[in-house]
């Protein structure tokens, strides 16, 4: 039905305008799915997300797999995400043309410097915030929406800074009028993007299958961490999945940029096989398997 962006610099206030667009889109149409996509969805923290260059581009890999994975004719998709580089806006733009449904950029026009005294207040309190250098570096390449590219339109401007943000608010009550006013052949004020050859996407099991092992190698590098930063997995060398999934062997501990190395290394192998022969398992038991089998063989006891 439609895919909303939200788009401003770190710490601009995009999630509690995600949020009170999603409560007051699920007040309003009961019928519709509506659902955030965020970091924290993914189960991804923002300084380990957005730490360099690498990282940062695999975690837009992942968060356009998901939007692309979500988005329908039948629910509304809000990505609540930096969205600061006006190629990847383009890059969900094509997903909504694809698909055939309305879209729409919300652009948090905050001040550089209330900012980053919202960042080092949430530092203060404990809160989810990014690391001061990390702040800067993002807020220095951040690419401002543009009304005039098609990628960037419709566009609705917020100023959480100037204005409180809550259900209520006029712009909010505007954007759900835009994202459930039904259509027909005389609405001019709403516009629903038509797929072409050129942007239609073509979901294929590989695809898919690619995305399942992106998500559950994931999942047991996270495990390993947990476990050696709690002790488990250093006393007897041995962390357990679950009681389907093999067990991962240590000879020694294992850092966190190794375990990201390897986990790279596991995903290039895995699509270069892909293309030459099966896909990879669409399951992530299976895959974890796989990947638990790669790592005992690499660092394994």
């Amino acid at each position: 039905m439609a895919l909303v962006v939200m788009c401003g610099q770190p710490c601009s206030g995009k999630s509690e305008a995600a949020a009170c667009l999603a409560a007051a889109l699920r007040s309003s149409v009961l019928d519709v799915t509506v659902r955030v996509i965020d970091e924290s969805s993914l189960h991804l923290g923002r300084d380990e997300s957005y730490k360099d260059m690498v990282v940062e581009k695999n975690l837009r890999g992942v968060l356009r797999s998901e939007v692309d994975r979500s988005v329908s004719r039948d629910g509304i998709i809000i990505v609540d995400s930096l969205n600061n580089i006006k190629g990847y806006r383009y890059e969900l733009w094509c997903l909504a043309r694809a698909s055939g449904i309305r879209y729409r950029v919300f652009f948090c026009d905050t001040e550089v410097d209330h900012c980053r005294d919202w960042n080092v207040k949430r530092q203060e309190k404990g809160e989810p915030s990014y690391d001061s250098n990390i702040f800067e570096d993002l807020a220095r390449r951040f690419e401002r929406p543009d009304s005039r590219s098609r990628w960037d339109s419709p566009l609705f401007e917020l100023f959480p800074s100037r204005e409180e943000i809550v259900e209520s608010s006029p712009v909010i009550a505007e954007a759900v009028s835009y994202l459930t006013k039904k259509v027909d052949s005389k609405t001019r004020d709403v516009k629903v993007l038509q797929p072409t050859i050129a942007t239609q996407s073509v979901r294929t099991t590989e695809g898919n299958s690619l995305y399942e092992m992106d998500k559950a190698t994931q999942e047991v590098v996270s495990a390993i961490v947990e476990a050696q930063s709690g002790g488990l997995g250093l006393a007897m060398n041995k962390i357990s999945l679950g009681p389907d999934l093999p067990t991962i062997n240590l000879r020694r501990p294992v850092g966190l940029p190794e375990l990201r190395s390897l986990r790279r290394t596991f995903i290039k192998l895995a699509g270069q096989y892909s293309l030459s022969g099966r896909p990879p398992p669409t399951d992530a038991d299976s895959a974890k398997r796989m990947f638990v089998d790669y790592l005992n063989r690499e660092i394994g006891g």
